[in-house]
């Protein structure tokens, strides 16, 4: 298909994902607002939604113990620093980061951040100064970025740094973001599998969210094969100590930076885990709507099993005498009232929401304000999940209809950078004018040359084969080598001529030592004698 067809059909699914999306926003302030607001649904779970929650990109939050590869496991994917990030063997995330697409790079503190009603980010004010003093947002210019936002935490704590307090409450954010984000990456170190105090409690906060949760071990290519294998055995028996689920968390066993791997006997398993990792986070931006739709629905069927709690909770209040006590022996009889209720009103138990928390945001509740149903409003979020949800599903299938080119992060964009190496500009940031003799790879051209006729090339030419197995041995992700192959194919004919095979070694030894890789070819990096195949002047 034609680049230009491409664009059009994006666009076309992109419109499809905004009317979804416009239309849960105005089914969300038509027929849910109002009932939550009649039965005070905030004050005992989340804040009420704002337009942000709607409008903002799918968001991810990486969260892990210290010196899990956090932060690096966010470069690796944007291919750039971002603003405020450090890396170190000693917990040196202490902020909650929120990186995000802008215009420039710019740090934006917690405090400014909870009052910008642009921002998904408003009601984290109710955590504290404390909190909003270790929260910030980061804005950069990164394709990346122009698809997702990523929610970078600070290291969970192992028991013996776990002696003094954080000054909020840190499981109770974690929960706060886990609502609201599309996936949330779970990262260990197949060198450190302790799970301490504050682990658990993190855990806890996940609870009821296993289905965004994506569990990644680190650094696996720093073991061998029997040691990863006890390593992996271990960490699925602590996950299944802790989150009391029938299904099998998905576990990826990986090595997420740019930097060459150690040599192992599980190298493929790697490449093969991180395609299928990259390829998850690669697709969120496509599935957004999807999502939203199902957090709006979860998020209804819990206000009316709220509704009808409320309601029974008041009916059973006596109007003058004994008040208290019959509030203490209501709040005892919770999980007796939830079975009634279910009975009664045919809730499902699912529906419910944790009857212990329930019972102790109660205990600070005047059970007097409290509202007996409403039949209209019942009646409203009846028709909501009835039938306007059912309503919004030809659009959802117009949209998977269009899933063969929907606005998803393009491949290759995990792996390149706004400003690299690559780049040539003058100091007026002006492109300079392209001349043959300006070639950068033409000075170290001989010795890519005798590399090239060791080779053995047919015709003056290198299958993708025989240039395959020398790009391995340089150790390299195959993700980063696959770019670096459509890049050096200039021609696009499946194999390298000496002038391509040199620029596939210029940009290898660049990425070793560290620079990012061009998102596509720079026009001073196009090989003299396929700058016409190009359309460059010369």
């Amino acid at each position: 298909m034609s680049s230009g067809g491409l664009k059009d059909r994006n666009a076309e699914t992109l419109e499809d994902v905004n009317a979804v999306t416009k239309e849960l926003k105005y089914l969300y302030y038509k027929r849910l607002l109002p009932i939550e607001k009649q039965y005070g649904f905030q004050h005992f779970h989340s804040p009420s939604f704002e337009d942000a929650d709607f409008d903002n990109k799918p968001m991810v939050l990486v969260m892990g113990q210290y010196s899990t590869g956090k932060t690096t496991f966010i470069r690796y994917l944007l291919e750039q620093d971002f603003p405020g990030s450090r890396v170190g063997p000693e917990p040196t995330t202490d902020s909650f980061t929120a990186i995000m697409h802008g215009e420039l790079e710019e740090l934006i503190p917690g405090n400014a951040l909870s009052v910008d009603p642009k921002k998904p980010f408003r009601h984290l004010n109710s955590f504290g100064n404390t909190f909003l003093n270790r929260f910030q947002c980061a804005l950069l210019p990164n394709q990346v970025l122009e698809s997702i936002s990523i929610i970078d935490t600070p290291g969970i704590l192992s028991s013996a740094k776990r002696r003094m307090s954080r000054g909020y409450d840190f499981p109770a954010v974690l929960r706060w973001f886990a609502e609201r984000v599309d996936h949330i990456i779970l990262l260990f170190d197949a060198h450190k599998l302790e799970f301490s105090d504050e682990l658990t409690r993190a855990f806890g906060a996940l609870c009821g969210y296993e289905d965004k949760l994506r569990v990644v071990l680190n650094k696996a290519d720093r073991v061998d094969s029997q040691q990863l294998m006890r390593v992996y055995g271990a960490l699925m028996w602590s996950l299944g100590k802790v989150f009391q689920t029938p299904e099998i968390l998905r576990v990826y066993i990986v090595s997420l930076w740019s930097q060459p791997r150690l040599l192992s006997d599980h190298c493929q398993l790697l490449e093969l885990e991180e395609l299928d990792l990259l390829a998850d986070i690669r697709n969120l931006p496509r599935n957004a709507a999807v999502r939203k739709l199902n957090d709006l629905v979860k998020r209804a069927r819990l206000v009316r099993a709220h509704a009808h709690i409320i309601s029974h909770l008041k009916q059973e209040m006596p109007t003058v005498f004994c008040k208290e006590s019959k509030k203490q022996n209501l709040i005892y009889e919770l999980p007796l009232i939830f079975s009634k209720i279910q009975q009664q009103q045919r809730v499902p138990a699912g529906d419910f929401p944790d009857c212990a928390k329930m019972q102790a945001r109660l205990m600070g509740q005047d059970f007097t304000k409290f509202k007996t149903l409403k039949p209209s409003l019942m009646a409203s979020l009846d028709k909501l999940l009835s039938n306007d949800i059912a309503k919004l599903m030809p659009l959802l299938h117009q949209q998977d209809l269009k899933k063969a080119s929907p606005p998803g992060i393009p491949d290759g964009t995990f792996l390149q950078t706004g400003r690299s190496l690559f780049e040539q500009v003058t100091k007026s940031g002006e492109s300079r004018e392209i001349q043959n003799d300006e070639w950068v790879v033409t000075k170290d051209k001989q010795k890519y040359d005798e590399i090239f006729y060791n080779l053995c090339p047919n015709e003056g030419k290198l299958s993708g084969t025989k240039a395959k197995e020398w790009m391995v041995s340089t150790h390299l992700p195959n993700s980063v080598l696959g770019h670096i192959w459509r890049l050096s194919d200039v021609d696009c004919d499946g194999m390298l001529d000496d002038e391509e095979f040199a620029l596939a070694i210029h940009l290898i030894e660049a990425k070793l030592e560290g620079h990012g890789l061009p998102g596509e070819l720079p026009a001073h990096l196009v090989p003299p004698l396929k700058r016409l195949h190009k359309g460059l002047a010369v």
